[in-house]
């Protein structure tokens, strides 16, 4: 999936260019540290505490040349405002973090404020107009009913959490200045394996990437995806 969304973000991008990105909802840093190791600069925002401090163990574990084009820091993303002048990333990433925002569009407004002309809006959410397809293909026919008519559903950490419909995000992306400009499915056919198996072979891995990437660029496959990979373009 890293994989995938990644090759999304930099297809917008002349090859070789060097970005300034903001990773807002960071976590342990994984996706900070991959794309600073690709030569960008990155600065990473996390709320958590526990997060926050594994992310910096990892980089203190970076050779120089990456540290230094990585900072980390505490902050929520609503408050962006505080720690940066608006305009100040070419790509703003907001990725697995809608679904513990109630109501996100003052999060989005802030995080589009940020972008440079031109700037990409990064954002990666839980599909909620196929939130009947994990319960459904694993036979669960009662969760399946029941997820037809809500937007909140249990994740795999066994949190709440809430999806979002790509039209009504598509609207919001409009009307804070970011207007979505493409789209993808993110898991469309392996959404259905559990966190724990072990990696195929790389023969059938490769296979499985470029289904997943055909599938995910691909009607009508990418409007069942269990995540939408969502990108707006700063006017």
């Amino acid at each position: 999936m890293a994989r995938q969304v990644d090759e999304q973000i930099a297809a917008r991008f002349p090859v070789g260019q060097r970005l300034r990105i903001l990773d807002v909802g960071m976590g342990q840093g994984t996706q900070v540290l991959r794309l600073a190791r690709a030569g960008h600069k990155v600065t990473g925002l996390e709320s958590d505490p526990e997060m926050l401090a594994a992310a910096r163990r990892e980089l203190a574990g970076e050779p120089a040349g990456i540290r230094e084009r990585v900072r980390v820091m505490e902050g929520d993303g609503r408050e962006t405002g505080a720690h940066f002048l608006p305009g100040s990333f070419d790509v703003v990433l907001c990725h697995g973090v809608l679904m513990y925002v109630p109501e996100p569009d003052a999060l989005l407004a802030a995080l589009a404020r940020m972008l440079a002309p031109g700037g990409l809006l990064s954002l990666l959410v839980r599909n909620a107009d196929a939130l009947a397809m994990r319960a459904g293909l694993g036979g669960d026919w009662a969760g399946a009913l029941a997820a037809f008519d809500t937007d909140a559903y249990t994740n795999r950490l066994g949190l709440p959490a809430r999806a979002d419909r790509r039209e009504a995000l598509a609207a919001t992306m409009s009307g804070i200045g970011a207007p979505l400009s493409a789209w993808y499915g993110v898991r469309v056919f392996t959404d259905g394996v559990p966190n724990e198996s072990s990696l195929p072979v790389p023969a059938e891995l490769s296979q499985i990437i470029a289904a997943e990437d055909r599938a995910g660029r691909t009607d009508p496959y990418r409007a069942v995806a269990a995540l939408l990979h969502l990108c707006g373009v700063r006017g």
